[in-house]
């Protein structure tokens, strides 16, 4: 499914974000930028040890904040990372979620980066409900979009059949506002 947002591409996509021809993908990860389980142990996995490396030497990201790396093994030329929220069910949890995504593609586009896949952040072993994760999530990304006209083409890449259709419904309730 995708949508038209000030011109550029919104994109649900099901699959696996390693495998994504864009410019720019972003790994969920956890402070210490180490490799770790998920989709953050995949990116790792799949981008070669060049990566833990490279994160190795950053050393750290704050929750909502994001750095970028090159991609190394991976299609996609560079890798955002950006720390989600462990879901607490505070007010903090979705300002924290929106900053991973604002933060992420302010990098994109700082760093002339014109295709962005994202993952969904937190809704793993951070515990984020899918459900309200999605709101944020896309809700960032439309807002941000109509402000700035980029990135062109924006993906979620969602790795499950159950994760597509809540971002799906979703998507199509912000678009119906």
């Amino acid at each position: 499914m995708e949508a038209k947002v000030n011109g550029c591409i919104l994109r649900l996509v099901k699959g696996d974000i390693t495998k994504r021809k864009v410019d720019v993908i972003v790994n969920a990860a956890n402070r210490q930028l180490l490799p770790g389980g998920g989709v953050c142990g995949a990116i790792h996995r799949a981008a070669g040890p060049e990566l833990a490396k490279e994160c190795a030497e950053i050393g750290f990201c704050d929750t909502g904040e994001a750095v970028i790396t090159k991609g190394y093994s991976l299609p996609a030329k560079f890798v955002i990372h950006t720390v989600g929220p462990v879901y607490s069910g505070s007010e903090e949890d979705p300002k924290l979620l929106s900053s991973c995504y604002g933060n992420s593609l302010k990098l994109a586009v700082k760093n002339r980066l014109d295709s962005i896949a994202f993952p969904s952040i937190s809704t793993g072993i951070f515990g984020y409900p899918i459900e309200k994760a999605s709101k944020v999530a896309l809700s960032t990304i439309i807002d941000f979009l109509e402000k700035s006209g980029k990135p062109s083409l924006v993906e979620m890449v969602l790795f499950s059949k159950t994760d597509f259709d809540v971002y799906k419904n979703t998507l199509e309730d912000l678009l119906k506002d």
